[in-house]
């Protein structure tokens, strides 16, 4: 979920001149460093590879290591956090652990006194401007949705300057750490997530709400259990049309990977930027890997504009035509064509092959791109920290230079002032 931690994506395309906006906040649910968690399960996924499950991946929620995890930082936060909160809050509601925070929010684990039922509340400063408009827009969507596949607004608490979200809780973990964690993962599989994915958006679709922000790290599944649904989270950068309204859009924003072509280009648009988003998403279901990537953002957005993407290297030999055509039916460019939810949930592919029972596992390969694309992300990310660290070193040098030199300077008119 996010209210107001957005920020400014480096590298706009000189011939395009974006103002993007990439939403960074924590959602309602566990946050985890996913870098760091694919990393350290690599052993897991090897043993897999020899073992055909995954007994090493004891517990993949994080949430649950919250409780037996004394050393968490977080923890030792939880007593300051308790101590701010309204008490109508903690007056009916436990405060168990901090899970997230972001510009102007803070997310923390809750208890229900009575029913001893979990929740999530998420705490947001509005004395911020910035903070009060977008969570103003959150809660405006979210008051209005009832449905099975999308995260629920149980009640709210005002105050003068902050605002208490109560949420359910997720506990299932991200949608790629399941995959992982499950050792099989066949097109079947597939079709099953994306249709309650599908069920959800046609349903927010209805009612005149764009999420604007899908992407699997909110695609949260609700409980560990094998059975559990999926369900839409983090509603930050929804915009629901108002009466009257023509119900196009405007504003730049989203997660540069997953934002369609129009949005680059600043043109009005409607819902079916999420229909791209979820062709994104089928394709990084099917293969582990991205169908627009690049470090360096002029280049990734040229590739989207373009809608180039191949459906090369693994697993995709092994993946259906008719999985192809659903994709290919979502990442087209021109928004006119693009399948709307309705259409998508009637498409062949997610028809016939949700009722199929054998098809090729594509675990393997998924799990594998997967993690190659963590530790590529974390080189790079730790290639990027050392540069800032070496910029800075240099910067600091510099400074002392300059403050020396300024010093003998000052030191030489003062001895010739002096004599």
């Amino acid at each position: 979920m996010g209210c107001g931690t957005s920020k400014v994506l480096p590298e706009p395309p000189n011939d395009i001149h974006l103002d993007l906006v990439k939403k960074v906040e924590p959602y309602i649910g566990q946050k985890t460093d996913k870098y760091e968690h694919f990393i350290k399960d690599i052993g897991a996924i090897k043993a897999a590879d020899k073992t055909g499950s995954l007994s090493p991946l004891q517990n993949p929620n994080p949430l649950q290591n919250i409780h037996t995890d004394h050393s968490d930082p977080r923890r030792k936060k939880v007593a300051k956090y308790r101590a701010k909160f309204d008490p109508r809050v903690t007056a009916k509601y436990d405060i168990k652990a901090l899970i997230g925070r972001g510009s102007f929010s803070k997310v923390v684990r809750v208890e229900h006194k009575s029913t001893k039922q979990p929740f999530a509340i998420k705490l947001i400063e509005t004395k911020y401007k910035e903070g009060r408009e977008v969570c103003e827009s959150e809660l405006n969507v979210l008051r209005r949705v009832r449905h099975t596949n999308i995260i629920q607004l149980i009640e709210v608490f005002e105050t003068q300057d902050r605002v208490y979200m109560v949420m359910e809780l997720a506990t299932g973990g991200e949608l790629f750490d399941r995959i992982i964690a499950k050792g099989s993962f066949t097109e079947r599989d597939a079709t099953r997530v994306l249709q309650m994915v599908l069920d959800g958006v046609k349903y927010l679709h209805t009612l005149g709400i764009t999420h604007r922000d899908l992407k699997p790290e909110n695609l949260l599944y609700y409980h560990p259990g094998a059975d559990s649904k999926i369900m839409i989270t983090d509603f930050g950068l929804a915009s629901a049309r108002k009466k009257g309204d023509d119900y196009m859009m405007k504003t730049t924003c989203g997660t540069p990977e997953y934002i369609a072509p129009e949005v680059l280009v600043r043109k009005a648009y409607t819902n079916s930027v999420d229909m791209w988003a979820l062709g994104v998403v089928s394709y990084i279901l099917l293969s582990g890997t991205m169908p627009f990537e690049d470090d360096n953002r002029t280049r990734l957005y040229r590739q989207i504009l373009k809608g180039k993407y191949s459906y090369s290297g693994e697993p995709w030999p092994n993946v259906s035509n008719l999985a192809k055509d659903f994709i290919d039916r979502l990442l087209t460019v021109d928004p006119n064509e693009r399948m709307a939810a309705v259409q998508a949930l009637k498409h062949p592919w997610i028809v016939s092959m949700a009722a199929s029972s054998s098809m090729k596992n594509l675990h393997r390969s998924i799990s594998q791109n997967l993690l190659k694309r963590a530790s590529s992300r974390c080189q790079s990310i730790k290639s990027a920290q050392s540069t800032r660290s070496s910029r800075s070193t240099k910067s600091n040098k510099s400074r002392r230079v300059r403050e020396r030199e300024l010093r003998e300077l000052n030191l030489r008119y003062q001895q010739q002032y002096d004599g």
